[in-house]
């Protein structure tokens, strides 16, 4: 199979409100050829030597799980606060309208670990940026970010490169 994502993710207008055109994933998902075709290109997009895998609440958990596994990394799950049953460490970032708090818990990397992030899509760059703030925090060395789709129009790379994040790679880009 020679894996077309744009012709997979499904565009679903004015959800989850009006004005908002929704990339659906689902389609890849359905798919386990896709599936894993997907995480092949993520895996193959990674850089070496990757120590842990950080995967963010709750699509990022899909694509990132199989690429840890792939890798013979780690998997650290981002979550959201209040999530995690131990002694965690948290940041809080800004959202459209609000705020959001994402926590690890506090072993899950250890100083020097080599941190890939993976996600399903870069929208804002917020939560990316959020979770590497947590990477730094407990020692890491972010490495890369790697996505499935990214939705270019909103400059998702201008906040990341404000934070210090240059290696970015996308499976595909929405540029409108």
């Amino acid at each position: 199979m020679t894996l077309d994502l744009r012709a997979l993710i499904r565009d679903v207008p004015d959800f989850p409100k009006p004005g908002v055109g929704f990339k659906d994933i689902t389609p890849i998902l359905a798919s386990p050829q896709a599936f894993q075709e997907t995480v092949d290109l993520l895996v193959a997009a990674a850089p070496d030597d990757i120590d842990v895998v950080c995967g963010m609440e709750a699509r990022g958990f899909i694509f990132g799980a199989p690429v840890a596994l792939a890798l013979g990394a780690s998997f650290v799950p981002v979550r959201k606060s209040g999530k995690l049953p131990r002694d965690t460490v948290e940041t809080t970032y800004d959202l459209e309208y609000g705020t959001q708090t994402l926590a690890v818990h506090s072993d899950a990397i250890t100083e020097g670990d080599r941190v890939l992030i993976v996600d399903d899509v870069l929208a804002t760059g917020g939560t990316v940026a959020a979770t590497a703030d947590l990477v730094r925090r407990l020692g890491g060395a972010l490495v890369a970010v790697d996505v499935v789709m990214e939705l270019a129009f909103l400059r998702p790379r201008d906040l990341l490169a404000r934070h210090g994040i240059d290696a970015v790679h996308t499976l595909v880009s929405y540029s409108d």
